[in-house]
């Protein structure tokens, strides 16, 4: 089951602010915590009174919660590899690490008799996780995450993303990577917070639209908004967010019939297995509103890319198919344009695949 995740900073933030967002993301949908130790600059006594107050306080509303740490903070801690009793005071339930060791110490740390979860940086193009699998780890407790970036122009491209995340999902390993708030006032660990994601072409993007992305990709099991706080409005909008297929926002034109409302917004839909480079096809509404007379209600010179097409009854057999314009054509005259999906989403049509389930929200 597909994750959403949020990230908080014990030492960024008052626990007061920390419980009411895990609150609020917990209503929201939310089940997985991302927190971190790298910039904390406190004793080990003072972090572990810290760290689980707030880990057990997420656990009371069903989070996950996973720590980021690095053999930097083993060493200020005193913490071994071979000895992670820590994490399980402090009430993690794994940690995350931001750097590695020789692939020995990974795989023996999975044997933990805690039932840690043990979290690989899955942002370099190494062959890191191959060294840990090569040693045998306990694979059940063996996950990845992704890096985010803060400054601009630092993300990964998409296509090194890909060809770094396969390195873990060869193995059937569950992955994660970060998304960011636009909210004005977020924050992240370090100084510079000019948006965290993780791809470069999510800086600026809405926060529901870069998580939409990763599903219509379905490259990674779990999301996680790596900045506090998003708004309330991101968050009420990523609880809309069906984490099972693909989900378009649009808006529909004015007076649309109520049969040609329903298709858009209640049928289900997936597009055909024998794809076109112009038109996403969902073609079972055709089938089960066969007879019906489905006028001609909007038919414009140009259909845009973006374009939602309900076909009319001059089509013939094609009337009721919903299709979604992938390309600008010329309409010939017998096409319904009943909505439009929203601006920021039409990228999100290039990534549809043959078979692929979408739906629409407004």
């Amino acid at each position: 089951m597909r994750k959403l995740g949020i990230s908080i900073y014990p030492d960024k933030s008052s626990v007061s602010d920390m419980k009411t967002y895990i609150e609020n993301a917990a209503h929201a949908g939310f089940s997985r915590i991302f927190s971190c130790l790298l910039s904390v600059d406190k004793s080990k006594a003072v972090i572990v009174e810290e760290f689980k107050d707030i880990n057990d306080f997420a656990h009371e509303l069903g989070f996950e919660v996973i720590v980021d740490v690095s053999p930097r903070v083993f060493n200020e801690l005193g913490i071994s590899y071979n000895d992670l009793s820590f994490f399980k005071e402090i009430g993690a339930d794994g940690l995350r690490l931001d750097q590695g060791f020789t692939g020995l110490e990974e795989a023996m740390m999975t044997y933990n008799p805690y039932d840690l979860l043990i979290e690989i940086n899955a942002s370099m193009d190494t062959h890191t996780i191959d060294t840990i699998m090569d040693y045998q780890p306990n694979r059940f407790n063996l996950i990845s995450c992704h890096n985010f970036y803060p400054h601009p122009y630092t993300g990964l491209s998409l296509d090194f993303f890909n060809k770094a995340n396969a390195h873990f999902t060869r193995y059937g390993l569950r992955t994660a990577a970060f998304v960011t708030s636009q909210a004005p006032a977020s924050f992240g660990p370090w100084p510079v917070s000019d948006g965290l994601c993780t791809l470069e072409l999510h800086r600026n993007l809405p926060l529901d639209v870069q998580i939409k992305h990763f599903i219509a990709m379905d490259s990674v099991d779990d999301i996680l908004i790596s900045n506090c706080y998003p708004s309330p409005q991101e968050l009420k909008a990523v609880s809309k967010i069906n984490l099972t297929k693909v989900n378009f926002s649009c808006t529909l034109i004015d007076n649309l019939p109520e049969i040609e409302t329903k298709i858009v917004l209640e049928e289900p839909h997936f597009n055909r297995g024998d794809v076109n480079e112009n038109l996403i096809r969902s073609t079972q509404s055709r089938v089960k509103y066969k007879g019906h007379a489905f006028e001609l209600v909007n038919v414009p010179d140009i259909i845009r890319r973006g374009d939602i097409i309900i076909e009319s009854k001059d089509y013939g057999h094609y009337a009721g198919e919903l299709m979604i314009a992938k390309t600008d054509m010329k309409n010939s005259g017998k096409s319904n344009v009943v909505g439009r999906i929203n601006e920021d989403e039409v990228f999100l049509l290039d990534y549809i695949k043959p078979w692929q389930k979408f739906e629409f929200t407004r």
